[in-house]
């Protein structure tokens, strides 16, 4: 992983982080922004206590974490799903770690599958967290279900009709509870639940690609949300041939491909957007080739901010 950072003379430099180690997520926790979680492929959990510069392992060795999340309503509690999907919660900023056996049981009671890499069993891919109930929780599979918990993580619920099956991201709108969004490879592409995930529905109108990977909403405005969509998994995930696009929706209203200074198409996916919790408008794109792209007005304008990443194929964090 890397870290991008800019000096009091607005100069950007780079460093690469964790080199001998394969994370597969990330995750800074909302009420410490200095901690950072990172999830390995078979070292278990990383934590960060300076805001990425060193590390130490904090359990679960021998999991391969592919989703964190960190509860902004509860300190110091963390979720990690696995592959095969599993889910464990720390409720000690990762000193200890307990196994959701609810969530095994459910598992067991639906076929998961994912063709992504071998082995072929399905993980957890997205865990979502919300903002205003700490009971309430949303988990996307990939592949198989989006699931629902309104009691902790006591009992969930089947895969929610009108979300993604293939999920490829969740989020909680970062302060409205009600609101969650989805990118995945079934169906729309997209999908956005108003009631905590409850019901989804998949809004098309305007998509003229429909493999959604990353999404994002307006942190002062919930109804304003992005998501980064391509025509196929075998476009999206190409070298330098994504055919991609950045879209946006507002109130409802048939999607917008952004196109403001952006490379049209984008020949490298957007794996991961970004918003900004204390700047309303901001958006932050985030390409398979390294670069970012910054918008401060909702997305009709973009700049490549001047530095390279080298790689980025899941998240980005922002930190103050």
């Amino acid at each position: 992983m890397a870290r991008a950072s800019q000096s009091a003379s607005s100069e950007w430099s780079v460093e690469l982080l964790l080199s001998d180690q394969d994370v597969r997520c990330l995750a800074a926790d909302p009420l410490n922004p200095r901690v950072i979680y990172a999830g390995t492929q078979g070292q278990g959990v990383l934590r960060s206590d300076d805001g990425g510069k060193t590390w130490r392992s904090i359990g679960l060795a021998g999991h391969i974490v592919k989703a964190l999340a960190a509860s902004r309503t509860q300190p110091g509690t963390v979720y990690a799903g696995t592959k095969p999907a599993l889910l464990f919660v720390s409720r000690d900023g990762g000193a200890s770690w307990t196994e959701l056996a609810s969530f095994r049981r459910i598992r067991s009671r639906w076929f998961w599958f994912s063709p992504a890499e071998k082995p072929y069993s399905a993980y957890v891919q997205a865990i979502a967290l919300s903002p205003t109930d700490p009971k309430t929780m949303v988990v996307g599979i990939e592949a198989g279900a989006v699931v629902r918990s309104h009691d902790g993580g006591q009992s969930w619920s089947g895969h929610r009709r009108g979300a993604l099956r293939d999920c490829h991201s969740l989020t909680f709108h970062v302060t409205h509870g009600d609101w969650v969004y989805e990118g995945g490879g079934t169906g729309a592409g997209v999908s956005v639940s108003r009631d905590a995930g409850a019901a989804w529905m998949q809004p098309k109108e305007g998509l003229d690609r429909h493999y959604g990977w990353a999404v994002a909403a307006d942190p002062a405005h919930p109804e304003v949300w992005y998501a980064s969509v391509a025509p196929s998994p075998l476009k999206a995930h190409s070298e330098n041939n994504a055919q991609a696009s950045i879209v946006r929706s507002v109130g409802g209203a048939p999607w917008q491909p952004l196109t403001g200074g952006l490379p049209q198409p984008l020949n490298h996916m957007p794996y991961a957007l970004l918003t900004d919790p204390t700047a309303p408008g901001h958006v932050y794109a985030g390409l398979s080739n390294g670069e970012v792209w910054h918008s401060t007005d909702h997305g009709d304008s973009w700049h490549k901010l001047p530095f390279c990443l080298k790689g980025i194929h899941r998240a980005l964090l922002l930190q103050p």
